[in-house]
């Protein structure tokens, strides 16, 4: 008798199947390239990582752009099911099927510096943000896609948290529904921004995701390297101010103290 195949978390021999289609639709989104993948994870295997998941209390340094967002960088060490997430994640398949959808060198981050499991609570939000584009341990990695894999159970859009894009070239907008087992691949340029508004979840009941950060190698420096860039609503003036000085900042504290992002597990 042969044995059972093997099943990975993340349903790469669907993506593989259909990477001639996702190719096409990732790099036509507007109103920049993203792509929707809807059952990423093998159902059973999901909900059993869901049923694992904590309530995290490590709150995001976020600060005034950001609310009741909570986070857990090394989240492989919740259980078997998140270590085989992570492996799906960071194994050469991925990074093909990326590499494919992108036409580019792309490779997901190892250690997963600044993503991890992501909460936002009780009215949480997230400004809408530029990344920071080059690694800050790794000189010459651009930070090219965001990989965000949505957990949100029975989630409705009266719950709001919707990912929201906005191109600054263009200024064309765009909300995406973030319901569970989605995986949303977005591009990361100096023109894309994203965040999330206010949200409206039941009690007890978080906005809730797996962040990976994707690269490619630029043997030179094409950009200045910069922190998360914040961009505040006209009518908030205080935001607003502060978020001009956020940037250099961050860069001097870095420099003399270290990432506070890296240490965060």
């Amino acid at each position: 008798m042969a044995p059972a195949k093997h099943i990975e978390m993340i349903n790469l021999d669907r993506l593989e199947a259909q990477k001639e289609k996702l190719r096409e639709d990732y790099l036509l989104a507007k109103p920049f390239p993203y792509l929707i993948i809807d059952n990423f994870c093998d159902i059973r295997k999901v909900e059993a990582l869901y049923d694992k998941i904590p309530e995290l209390n490590n709150k995001s340094r976020d600060y005034m752009f950001a609310k009741n967002k909570f986070e857990k960088s090394n989240y492989r060490e919740l259980g078997p099911e998140f270590n085989e997430l992570y492996q799906d994640l960071c194994s050469k398949r991925m990074n093909d099927f990326l590499s494919f959808i992108a036409n580019e060198e792309i490779f997901v981050d190892p250690v997963n510096h600044g993503g991890g499991l992501h909460q936002g609570k009780k009215n949480s939000f997230l400004d809408m943000h530029l990344d920071f584009n080059y690694h800050p341990l790794h000189r010459g990695w651009f930070r090219n896609m965001n990989l965000l894999l949505y957990l949100n159970k029975n989630w409705r859009p009266e719950y709001k948290g919707h990912l929201k894009l906005h191109d600054r070239r263009t200024g064309e907008e765009k909300e995406l529904e973030v319901p569970f087992n989605r995986m949303i691949i977005q591009q990361t340029r100096v023109y894309t921004l994203h965040g999330y508004d206010p949200t409206n979840f039941p009690e007890n009941n978080f906005r809730t995701s797996v962040a990976t950060y994707a690269y490619t190698i630029h043997r030179e420096l094409i950009e200045k390297p910069r922190t998360t860039d914040w961009f505040a609503k006209k009518d908030q003036p205080i935001k607003r101010m502060v978020s001009s000085i956020y940037g250099p900042a961050v860069k001097i504290k870095n420099y003399f103290f270290g990432s506070a992002t890296a240490k965060n597990q």
